[in-house]
């Protein structure tokens, strides 16, 4: 089992936030993007190698518990762990006061190897990312 994870901190900026100075709610899925591509350049896999290597993930599943607010300013902690790899990429999610370690969000999403030229869905993920993953994890 690979167990890999990646932080990044961001601050809400203006244009993310609603009349009452909170992060709308759509916004969350950007954060947790950012720190999902952080994480797949942990491994060599982020969207251009995904691209290279002739499969496409799109995200399938996406859960998100909202637990409080963040706002305009804050300096946010967006952590992405990879929980699965055999069959999908399931990585889970918490965003978290960079300051005080609150938790204020948590999540997950899925994504599935599609063949690009196909168009059909992978049941087994591609070997290129167990390779990737082994040669992360080694060094």
């Amino acid at each position: 089992m690979f167990k890999l994870s990646a932080t990044v901190d961001i601050d809400v900026p203006f244009h993310d936030v609603d009349a009452m100075n909170v992060a709308w709610h759509g916004h969350y899925l950007k954060y947790f993007e950012l720190a999902r591509c952080a994480l797949l350049r942990r491994f060599d896999y982020d969207y251009p190698q995904m691209q290279a290597s002739g499969y496409l993930w799109p995200v399938v599943d996406c859960k998100l518990k909202y637990i409080r607010p963040a706002r305009y300013g804050q300096r946010l902690r967006v952590e992405a762990k990879l929980l699965e790899y055999e069959n999908r990429l399931k990585i889970g999610y918490e965003i978290s006061d960079a300051a005080s370690g609150e938790r204020l969000t948590k999540g997950s999403t899925i994504l599935v190897a599609v063949d690009a030229h196909s168009g059909e869905l992978q049941f087994v993920s591609p070997s290129i990312v167990l390779t990737n993953l082994e040669r992360a994890c080694a060094g």
